[in-house]
């Protein structure tokens, strides 16, 4: 494909939810099948079942602006919410559930997911997370592979704007995204390698299938990744947020530091490219803190709080906000840093029924009602 495309910058943004019992607060291991048939039969194959068959997923139509990315994610996120109350289940955004157990939990028979049990095992049965992807439409293949190697550098920015996973099976985890530390078990994982050319990925993705490693591209689980089913850079790094702006504002810093990056190769420019070593440690930091400590700026060689990083961020890419008429979802950052992620409201909701008196397993279950309320903010 010729390298003077110009990309189309669409979006898609995929989620995944939790069903839970609202009397228990548990998760519903063995939810009814009608579920997922009566949500396609109101929106088609836009919802998939998940690995565990308390998850479900929802995926967006390709969209051209962000306005209409939040009206599909709002129709999505209302879908299946309206369908779990009416089997008198809840849903729940959020990567972690702050009580349930993995191991008694049901994977979904289906071939792709029975092949992974088997060859993952327990690191596999373990995957009780949820996450969120946004797809960006950059149909060149070399630009995509490109602007992979380029966009790692801002992806714990995001990971920090997003952490909602502080628990796990019934423990405070001291970890903003405890997700994170689940997903790291898994091969294939974490920032992508460094290439020269979309023909050098290839190369890679080729070895590994004719070894028989991976049947296709989709197992490669990186942060950020090419699309093996569609024109499209994958961001896969952030937890799922709870409220359904705050995932419209991620999508939106991920669309727009991508054009903000074509605009310098455009001009014959790019970001400076830092080891992956050296991206992997703000990575370690958005999990561990999310946004409390800061993240380190390797050009000033030290550790600079977030809300001065945000600004940064917010001036670099304002052009291409304005560009996409977005500047209000980018903004809203400013909102999520006031207020605080969900892990910083869970650990909250947490700590305040403790101190009031509820004995732990009580308090864990408040949060589990503070989440079920957060997730339909909005809709």
């Amino acid at each position: 494909m010729s390298s003077y495309q110009d990309p189309s910058f669409t979006i898609g943004i995929e989620e995944e939810y939790l069903l839970v019992d609202p009397e228990t607060r548990n998760l519903a291991h063995d939810p009814p099948t009608t579920i997922l048939e009566e949500c396609r039969k109101r929106i088609g194959d836009q919802v998939t079942p998940e690995f565990l068959r308390s998850q479900i997923e929802v995926g967006t139509k390709i969209c051209t602006s962000i306005a209409e990315a939040k009206e599909e994610l709002r129709t999505l996120r209302s879908c299946i919410r309206e369908v779990a109350k009416a089997h008198d289940l809840a849903m729940i955004a959020a990567s972690t559930h702050p009580i349930a157990d993995w191991d008694l939990q049901k994977h979904t028979e289906k071939d792709r997911y029975n092949i992974l049990a088997q060859s993952m095992q327990t690191v596999a049965r373990r995957l009780l997370i949820c996450g969120m992807h946004v797809h960006v439409g950059i149909e060149d293949d070399d630009l995509r592979v490109d602007l992979m190697g380029q966009v790692s550098y801002f992806l714990p920015h995001l990971l920090a704007l997003s952490t909602s996973a502080p628990f796990w099976r019934g423990r405070e985890t001291g970890l903003k995204s405890y997700r994170m530390a689940v997903w790291n078990e898994m091969p294939r994982t974490g920032l992508p390698p460094q290439f020269d050319s979309y023909g050098e990925y290839r190369r890679l993705v080729e070895i590994l299938v004719s070894t028989g490693v991976i049947e296709d591209a989709t197992k490669l689980w990186w942060d950020v990744r090419p699309s093996d089913k569609f024109p499209t850079l994958e961001m896969r790094m952030t937890d799922i947020c709870t409220r359904m702006e705050d995932a419209i504002s991620i999508a939106a810093y991920y669309r727009c530091l991508l054009r903000m990056l074509w605009r310098l190769r455009r001009n014959n420019q790019r970001w400076r490219q830092y080891d992956r070593f050296m991206i992997a440690e703000n990575r370690w930091r958005a999990s561990r803190y999310g946004f409390d400590e800061g993240l380190i700026d390797f050009g000033k060689a030290r550790i600079v709080p977030f809300p001065e990083l945000l600004e940064e961020l917010i001036t670099l890419i304002r052009e291409d906000a304005e560009f996409f008429d977005c500047v209000a979802e980018i903004e809203h950052a400013r909102e999520i840093l006031e207020r605080g992620t969900s892990a910083h409201k869970q650990v909250a909701a947490w700590q305040e029924a403790c101190q009031a008196g509820k004995e732990d397993a009580d308090a864990l279950r408040h949060v589990v009602d503070m989440l079920i309320e957060e997730t339909a903010h909005g809709l």
